[in-house]
């Protein structure tokens, strides 16, 4: 099969390669599923698990990408609640060879059915983003409706989602962004936009939550603005500064069948909007995930037509 590797953590991005690879075999408890389409998220390039198993050994090449739609091919032993022929999207698990590939071999459980009116790029756009923002908000986050929310890249892949969801259920949403990015932001559901580059962020005032896709300096700063019972929620790493009287989670995003179905269903009946920027063929991914110029929503390499 062909498929995108890397061997060169130093080289980021630059280095990946699209070459031959052996079609996987399914594990107990695996599918092997036939990628239609995979999303790929850049910062993957630096976690440990993109370039050592759960041991600490050398897995290159690996094939990074961790977001997918395709179908069903083959079960392993013992594999339950799926069958070959069915559509299916989700999220792969972070040390095993991922999705920028013609075929992987995934655990059922991280997969949830795809809807036949949801194209196969729609799907492998949802589960980082989608989960990402419903386990901040909900689980972590613990998002009321009344509460206010500020939400870091609000454009953006995550930050998009983030700002529905949190609309949805009754939040007042404050977007932040480049000044380009506001339109985009307001348009998904901020009440609000924060231009990062040119407003003070501290005349937001106090907030009840902070959902963080940033770190750094502007990670720092929000931790001044939370209000005593509010959330600081991070996807970046623990966060440097900790607000007084608030709570400080940072997590990482899992697989929830369940959720997957609940972010798929809003697609579906128009109440939550996908952020794809550029869509491209495997044979050109290299290049796609490599862009010259700031691109806006996520890449989704279309890997079967």
């Amino acid at each position: 099969m062909k498929a995108i590797v890397v061997t060169d953590e130093a080289a980021g991005t630059a280095g990946m390669r699209l070459v031959d690879r052996p079609e996987p075999e399914p594990a107990i408890n695996d599918v092997v599923v036939q990628v239609y389409a995979s999303g790929f998220v850049p910062t993957e390039l630096t976690w440990p698990s993109t370039w050592t198993d759960r041991l600490g050994r050398d897995r290159t090449p690996s094939i990074p990408g961790h977001e997918l739609a395709g179908v069903v091919t083959a079960l392993g032993y013992g594999t339950t609640g799926l069958s070959v022929g069915q559509r299916v999207f989700g999220l792969t698990d972070w040390s095993r060879d991922g999705t920028l590939a013609e075929y992987v071999a995934v655990e059922a459980r991280n997969l949830a059915p795809l809807p036949g009116d949801v194209d196969f790029t729609v799907g492998a756009s949802l589960p980082i983003s989608g989960l990402t923002a419903w386990q901040g908000l909900f689980e972590h986050g613990r998002l009321r409706a009344g509460q206010s929310v500020l939400v870091h890249g609000a454009a953006g892949a995550v930050g998009a989602v983030v700002t529905q969801l949190a609309n949805e259920f009754g939040a007042y949403v404050i977007g932040t962004g480049r000044a380009a990015d506001r339109q985009r932001a307001l348009d998904f559901g901020a009440q609000e936009f924060v231009d990062l580059e040119n407003d003070d962020l501290e005349d937001v005032g106090g907030v009840d939550l902070v959902f963080d896709v940033i770190g750094g300096d502007i990670g720092r700063r929000s931790a001044g603005l939370i209000r005593a019972g509010g959330s600081l929620v991070s996807v970046v790493g623990p966060p440097e500064v900790r607000p007084a009287d608030a709570l400080t989670i940072d997590f990482v995003v899992t697989s929830d069948r369940a959720q997957l179905g609940e972010i798929v269903q809003r697609v579906r009946d128009g109440r939550l909007l996908t952020n794809i920027g550029r869509v491209a063929d495997l044979d050109d991914a290299v290049a796609a995930l490599n862009p010259t110029e700031r691109t806006t929503g996520k890449t989704i390499i279309r890997v079967r037509s």
